[in-house]
């Protein structure tokens, strides 16, 4: 039996995704959490092979979540689902040391096939996303001009978000200044959307 476990914060989705892999012969989800900060303690509790990834959940994001369980367990499959299909998302991921990226409306039986295929060692990604994010290219923020423009996202002033970044007024006009240039928007809040959509915040 494949040991899985399943991370996905709404408890419905969680449940249903469970039932249906059950279903599965060969496949036992063996700890399900709600938290991106619960993923290695339980997958390290439950000695699993592979650990199906939501992409939104509080705590940690499932990239987040990815790379640190890569670096704790790194003999554990990683597969990331999402309900944005967002190019920058699935980069994100393969950087963070996911196996597979899949989107959650594809049929329970081919989530059921990736498991299995990551397992013989397979890279199992969504042919859809990749080609976009192929077409759409690498994420042009630096770390740093991703955390500023994250940090604007609420509307802050670039005093304040210097003050939680460590940094001076002046540096973090620059880094939006160069955020908005990147994305092609007009300001802020442009850029924010932008990169948003593009899955690079």
């Amino acid at each position: 039996m494949i040991r899985v476990l399943l991370a996905e914060d709404q408890g419905m989705v969680r449940e249903a995704l469970a039932a249906l892999l059950g279903l599965e012969g060969d496949i036992d989800v063996v700890a399900q959490v709600a938290r991106g900060d619960e993923v290695v303690p339980a997958a390290q509790a439950h000695e699993v092979e592979v650990a199906l990834l939501d992409i939104e959940m509080p705590g940690l994001t499932g990239i987040e979540a990815a790379a640190l369980l890569r670096k704790a367990q790194p003999g554990v499959k990683i597969v990331v689902l999402t309900t944005f299909g967002r190019p920058g998302y699935l980069r994100r991921a393969m950087e963070s040391g996911a196996d597979a990226f899949l989107v959650k409306d594809a049929p329970a039986s081919q989530l059921a096939e990736a498991i299995r295929r990551v397992l013989r060692g397979e890279r199992v990604i969504d042919p859809v996303l990749a080609a976009a994010a192929l077409a759409d290219g690498a994420n042009p923020l630096t770390s740093r001009e991703r955390d500023v423009l994250s940090a604007a996202a609420d509307g802050s002033a670039n005093a304040d978000i210097g003050a939680r970044l460590h940094l001076s007024e002046g540096t973090v006009r620059n880094y939006l200044s160069a955020a908005i240039q990147k994305t092609g928007a007009r300001n802020r809040t442009e850029a924010v959307r932008l990169a948003l959509e593009k899955g690079w915040l």
